[in-house]
């Protein structure tokens, strides 16, 4: 036996250096498969943005400055096209509309959002409500426009014949200049309403129930509440719906193109009308990235304001 052991001496013991590495060999050899693991998932997610969103971004910054017809190679004649666009006067009337039509449909749709989330919290918080609440949201817009075109028909449309009944006027919704883009305004404000609705009455669950108990103990009517509780306490959820409802509303196409068409004599003819004209109609698909960029630009610098503007980082719970 001491034979053996002096021929077969002991493995030597590892030292305390030797034994710390091979505790954190073991987690960091982990975080690198997880790493790996968590790449690979968001995979489709990345590739998906890089093909359909970053690359056409940059792609469209590339034609805006050059003039690109679609049918011949693209030319690069660097500002030339921001040149034209100063001084395009159906370009600024087109931005004039669109900004007649943003700030109907932001205050008009906030205002009836908010007001049908607080009757929601109120009065109820059955699910299905909610769910006939947001179904105009789940409409397609091309949908939701033909279906108010032929309510509002002035010789067909069941709100014209209402209207007509009761004040005796008969109303050219989208063949009037003047009616034209409230009209439209009304629609979009409809169609998104349900979903505002429901993201404020998530943020009105945040509320905890004992500031409201605060303020009736101090004698605080109902609107004094909203006006100096809810609103100020929903200022995050606020500015977020705000937001999307300018970005959305900036955007707005399809219910212009089924309706009106940019008319009567360019009155609704938003900017997204008007960069499609450019891109579809006159093939001048230089000029439309620039009008394009352009307005990316604008949707930036209005978004990062009213952050800055509302502090919708902050709310007073805090």
């Amino acid at each position: 036996m001491a034979q053996f052991v002096k021929d077969h001496p002991a493995a030597p013991r590892p030292s305390a250096q030797g034994r710390r590495t091979q505790r954190t060999a073991a987690p960091a050899g982990r975080r690198r498969g997880d790493a790996r693991l968590a790449w690979l998932l968001i995979s489709p997610a990345v590739i998906g943005f890089l093909v359909f969103f970053a690359y056409p971004t940059l792609r469209g910054i590339y034609f805006s400055f050059t003039e690109f017809h679609i049918l011949t190679p693209a030319r690069w004649i660097g500002f030339d096209n921001f040149r034209e666009l100063f001084s395009d006067s159906v370009f600024w009337q087109s931005l004039w509309v669109t900004v007649y039509f943003v700030a109907l449909s932001v205050v008009l749709g906030v205002l009836l959002s908010l007001i049908t989330a607080v009757v929601l919290h109120r009065l109820t918080r059955s699910t299905v409500i909610r769910g006939f609440i947001i179904l105009p949201f789940l409409i397609s817009g091309v949908v939701a426009a033909l279906v108010w075109q032929w309510m509002l028909d002035p010789q067909l449309g069941i709100v014209s014949a209402l209207i007509e009944k009761v004040t005796g006027q008969h109303l050219l919704f989208f063949g009037d200049s003047t009616w034209a883009v409230p009209s439209l305004a009304a629609i979009s404000v409809w169609k998104s309403m349900g979903y505002n609705a429901v993201l404020i009455f998530a943020g009105l669950g945040t509320i905890p129930p004992t500031v409201y108990e605060a303020g009736r103990l101090d004698g605080a009517s109902e609107l004094q509440m909203f006006r100096r509780l809810t609103v100020p306490l929903l200022r995050p959820i606020l500015v977020m719906v705000v937001i999307l409802t300018i970005i959305g509303s900036f955007q707005v196409f399809d219910i212009v193109q089924v309706t009106t068409k940019g008319g009567p004599a360019n009155s609704s003819n938003v900017l997204q009308m008007y960069i499609y004209q450019k891109a579809f109609g006159e093939l001048d698909f230089g000029y439309a990235s620039t009008m394009s960029l352009a307005l990316f630009v604008l949707l930036i610098a209005i978004t990062f304001t009213q952050m800055r503007l509302a502090r919708a980082n902050e709310t007073d719970l805090n």
